[in-house]
């Protein structure tokens, strides 16, 4: 039986990278920009960022349960995990989650994200200001994960979203689902995959308007522990149903413990690309981690070109 489970699960990642490469004959997505709810795609957690969002097959922390939910199942005790974005045009983002074991090998998580938009000057149609408004975003989630043996785990996620903007809001509901499989009882080299979310959109911004899409993501990836190196190395390959096929690599040294340093690039870069000199480290991500006690703390910087420059700090640990 085991044997089985094993073979449908790697066969299950597999089926997604080859799904995801029949993308590139598409170089064009005709369906950029089409869903709704795009702060879904806003990825969350400090270390994963630092690794150019290369943590499907890494998974292995409470930043799992955006990326991976299969990946909770692992850990040891009660988790937390709290972080803070302060991304481009003064938008504040942050997610605060809870990882409670129920019984051996399971997992229930709690956890929050929310975008702020900022506030707006309101303008009249002769372009004089009267006023402002604001905007954002709130997401509440469930996770379950299970350690089905000590190579596969699975995982699944129930999400409710709210938008609003100004006096006008949405919700949608979604779902992910994510599964990891590991070649060894060590956990040295580990693949992951994750449907992500997988939902509609239950009300509109206007009453009789149009439901659209979500933002649906198929993940697939790997990561590993080169042998004699210090190094964690990971890469994945993103299939966002509105926009075009990219990839992802990062490295964490971990010789250095309690501190990490990490290294990221994403082909999604090229998507905040204007011509400009600033143009050259867009996809980069570079961040350091430190360990004290029973916290981790970590820090991400992420160039993206004229855009401007992101800054996540992400706590996590035990409690």
């Amino acid at each position: 039986m085991k044997i089985n489970q094993s073979l449908f699960f790697l066969s299950l990642a597999v089926f997604l990278l080859i799904f995801s490469g029949a993308a590139l004959a598409d170089e064009n997505n005709s369906d950029v920009g089409t869903s709704v709810f795009d702060f879904l795609k806003i990825q969350t957690g400090a270390r994963p960022m630092a690794m150019g969002g290369a943590f499907t097959g890494v998974a292995d922390d409470e930043s799992s349960l955006y990326y991976n939910p299969a990946g909770v199942a692992s850990l040891e005790g009660k988790r937390f995990i709290a972080g803070y974005h302060n991304n481009i045009f003064d938008m504040q983002s942050g997610f605060l989650g809870y990882v409670h074991p129920i019984r051996q090998g399971q997992k229930l998580s709690f956890y929050v994200n929310y975008l702020n938009y900022g506030t707006f000057d309101r303008t009249d149609v002769n372009g004089e200001v009267i006023g402002d408004f604001s905007g954002g975003d709130l997401l509440l989630a469930s996770s379950y994960a299970r350690q089905i043996n000590e190579k596969i785990a699975v995982g699944a996620t129930v999400k409710f979203i709210y938008e609003k903007i100004d006096d006008y809001s949405a919700t949608g509901l979604a779902f992910d689902f994510g599964g990891k499989f590991s070649l060894n009882n060590y956990s040295n080299t580990v693949f992951g995959f994750m449907v992500q979310n997988l939902g509609t959109q239950m009300s509109t911004h206007l009453e009789d308007g149009d439901k659209e899409s979500l933002p649906l993501y198929l993940r697939a990836g790997g990561s590993t522990y080169p042998k004699g190196l210090p190094l964690l190395v990971a890469a994945d390959i993103v299939y966002p149903t509105d926009n075009d096929l990219f990839f992802s690599i990062g490295a964490e040294l971990i010789s250095a413990r309690p501190l990490f340093i990490r290294l990221g690039w994403t082909s999604f870069g090229d998507n905040y690309k204007t011509g400009a000199s600033g143009d050259d480290l867009a996809g980069f991500s570079a961040g350091i981690g430190l360990e004290y006690n029973k916290v981790h703390i970590s820090y991400t910087i992420s160039p993206e070109a004229e855009l401007g420059t992101s800054h996540r700090i992400t706590f996590t640990g035990g409690i």
